[in-house]
């Protein structure tokens, strides 16, 4: 697992309206696991100005839980990366790979693609820093009940990150 990303070209500067947009859907498999976080993070308290969301698609809807007024974003969704099963990816914007032109995702738009459309769209509507906790997924074509065990071990781990992401933004370390 990657340890907290920096909030990017922000040293020092603490964030006041962070969203965070949990992706996934809860009826399949490994994709189920922003919905498992999503409902870990919802059914505890978070800090002042932090506003959740459960989003079953991704893509370019993650447009629509931005207000403009926040300047950090935290997304989390089940990724295919390469990486082993169950890794737990905590990546800035800028380190977002990048899977050339027409790389379709299982959300039809990957959120690299979304952040750089939004950013030439709507440059209001993005919040200065952008981070992924992505969780390494396998299994995206079976039913919800064939979640991956390294998949399901992760989620907590993954939950307990973005506490860490959330702290390191509202403190400006």
């Amino acid at each position: 697992m990657r340890g907290p990303v920096p909030p990017e070209s922000q040293d020092s500067v603490a964030f006041r309206r962070i969203v965070v947009v949990c992706v996934g859907n809860d009826l399949v498999a490994d994709d189920a696991a922003g919905f498992e976080v999503y409902r870990k993070l919802a059914g505890s308290s978070l800090p002042p100005g932090v506003t959740l969301h459960y989003a079953a698609v991704g893509g370019i809807d993650l447009l629509d839980y931005l207000t403009g007024d926040e300047s950090a974003m935290i997304v989390v969704d089940a990724v295919q990366f390469g990486a082993p099963t169950g890794t737990i990816h905590n990546l800035g914007w800028n380190e977002l790979p990048d899977f050339g032109a027409g790389a379709i995702s299982a959300h039809f738009i990957g959120l690299k693609e979304t952040i750089d459309i939004g950013r030439c769209l709507y440059p209001e509507l993005i919040p200065s820093t952008v981070l992924l906790v992505g969780i390494e997924g396998r299994r995206f074509d079976q039913t919800r009940d064939a979640m991956s065990p390294e998949v399901a071990a992760a989620i907590e781990p993954a939950t307990a990150s973005i506490r860490e992401h959330l702290h390191t933004l509202r403190q400006g370390t």
